[in-house]
Order: C-alpha cells, then structure tokens, then sequence
C-alpha cells in the first residue's frame, strides 16, 4: 500500500483534516495517511520535492487557501505532479481559508455558541467592539478573532470540526477527506 502525504497550509489545517478522518473511525497511522502542516503555502516546493515523485513517491494531496492556490498550482506544475485545475492533481481550495469554510458550514449561531463554550464570548464581544471592526460583518470580525490571536486557529478548527452536523463538512475538507479514507 502507497503511503499518502496530505499537504496543508498550517497546524490548525492538520487538526481539522484530522480531527474530520477520526471522528469517522479511520486510523490514518493504519491506512498510511500522514498529514504535514508546511508552515505555509510558499514552502510548498520543499515538501514537493521529499513527498513527490523525486523523493518518496508518495501518493500527494492537499489542502489550500484560493489566495495561494496559483503558487500552488506553478509548484506541481514544476515537479512533475500536473496541470490543470487543483483538484483534479488531489489538492482541494478553500474560497478563503479553512476557517472561514468552517464558519459558512456551521453558521454563525453555532460559531459562537462553540465560542461561548470555550468562555471567550466576552473576548470576542470586545473584538466587536474596535473601532477597525464595528462595521465589518460579523463573517470578518470571526476571522479576526480566529487569525488575531496566537493559537487561535490551533485551538479552535478541531473544536469547529467537532460541532459539524453528522453528515456535514465543508466541501473542500470533505473532499480532501472522501480522497484518502473513503466515504464520509
């Protein structure tokens, strides 16, 4: 069986991708799934080049932000994986960002009820409330919560996977998902 590198952007993005594969009883240790946070979209050349066709050979998938998909798609171009649109070469694109595709799919109620859990509504109440954030939708001010914050985004997108709806999961998580471990 062929080893699968799921290449994603950061840590949160490892943990959603995760947290999405075990909460449907899969064993990615088992199943050879390992997915590997680059630190970032630019450093995919690095990654490419140790997982891809000139070094382990590993089957690839991954997971991106629409902003970093055309660096992206230059880099499997350049090391021999493809071309054509992302996800016909295993790499699926969120419009914004990960969290950002969490927020839409569970909606803004649960968003904060999963806020309010963690005891930080009052924080994020107080985000609101800065003059840079006033007017801005509450979708954005999410963002800002999220991003803002150091750890933020760690501590949150497996708390966000977790509050999906069975059968429920952001197109391109879900997808990423479907590709290595079957259907969820």
């Amino acid at each position: 069986m062929q080893a699968t590198t799921v290449l994603v952007e950061g840590e949160s993005d490892r943990l959603a991708v995760e947290a999405l594969a075990l909460r449907h009883g899969h064993d990615l240790a088992a199943e050879r799934v390992q997915i590997v946070p680059m630190g970032g979209a630019t450093s995919i050349i690095h990654f490419l080049e140790r997982y891809g066709p000139q070094g382990a050979g590993d089957r690839l998938l991954g997971l991106c932000d629409a902003g970093e998909s055309p660096g992206v798609a230059r880099a499997l171009f350049r090391a021999g994986i493809g071309s054509g649109p992302l996800e016909q070469n295993g790499f699926q694109v969120c419009h914004t960002d990960l969290e950002d595709e969490l927020v839409r799919c569970l909606g803004v109620e649960a968003v904060l009820n999963v806020i309010e859990s963690q005891g930080e509504l009052p924080s994020f109440r107080l985000l609101q409330r800065q003059p840079s954030l006033r007017q801005q939708p509450v979708t954005a001010q999410l963002r800002r919560f999220f991003g803002g914050r150091s750890g933020n985004k760690v501590r949150y997108a497996p708390l966000l996977v977790a509050s999906l709806p069975a059968g429920q999961a952001p197109p391109p998580l879900a997808r990423l998902v479907e590709s290595f471990v079957g259907d969820i």
